[in-house]
């Protein structure tokens, strides 16, 4: 039987459901994409796991109240994340790098890519799965997607739109991918958590 594994870098999808206004149930994302894999290899399709990837904010020595209650609701988020059934929540780290020109802090996020390269990797060359879907739309992942593509993985590319600058992505992740599907509009609505 057939097996998809699905990896999902969160900040990549808190910016495509940015640009529709949307808020993600990531029980329907994961079940939407395994959806759509399977009508796409049209055979029947298990879902080893799902994986997200990202960090938890800021925070000073000492926390403002800000800083404390944003980490506080993503700690929040990544708890309820691991409640989902076959889903995994790993975590890297952020680093601080300085100010920009206005005085604002920069931060980069640290070791979310490479975990999420090296899950792909993994899983493929130990032959654990047949179907990757990557919700991502960054290079850095390109190495990983190509030794899926090697170990005879189908690769799904699920992305943003060409067009936009906050969550588009990369020509060569785009062209390695076996398969892709644009998370527009429809997308977006069919994966939008409910309002309470």
């Amino acid at each position: 039987m057939a097996r998809l594994a699905i990896f999902i870098d969160g900040a990549y999808m808190e910016k495509v459901a940015g640009e529709f206004n949307s808020r993600v149930d990531y029980g329907l994302l994961c079940a939407e994409v395994g959806r759509l894999v399977a009508e796409g290899t049209q055979e029947p399709l298990d879902l080893l796991r799902s994986y997200y990837y990202d960090c938890l904010p800021y925070q000073g020595e000492p926390p403002t109240d800000e800083e404390r209650q944003r980490y506080s609701g993503k700690r929040n988020f990544f708890n309820a994340l691991r409640y989902l059934p076959r889903f995994e929540v790993r975590e890297g780290r952020l680093a601080f790098r300085g100010t920009d020109e206005h005085g604002q802090p920069i931060f980069q996020q640290k070791r979310t890519d490479m975990l999420l390269g090296l899950d792909i990797a993994l899983l493929s060359s130990k032959k654990q799965i047949t179907h990757a879907a990557v919700l991502a739309g960054d290079s850095d992942f390109l190495p990983a997607v190509e030794v899926a593509s090697k170990e005879g993985v189908a690769v799904w590319l699920f992305h943003g739109s060409a067009s936009s600058r906050m969550s588009g992505y990369a020509r060569d992740l785009w062209m390695q991918a076996d398969e892709r599907c644009e998370m527009n509009a429809d997308f977006m609505r069919r994966v939008a958590r409910s309002p309470k």
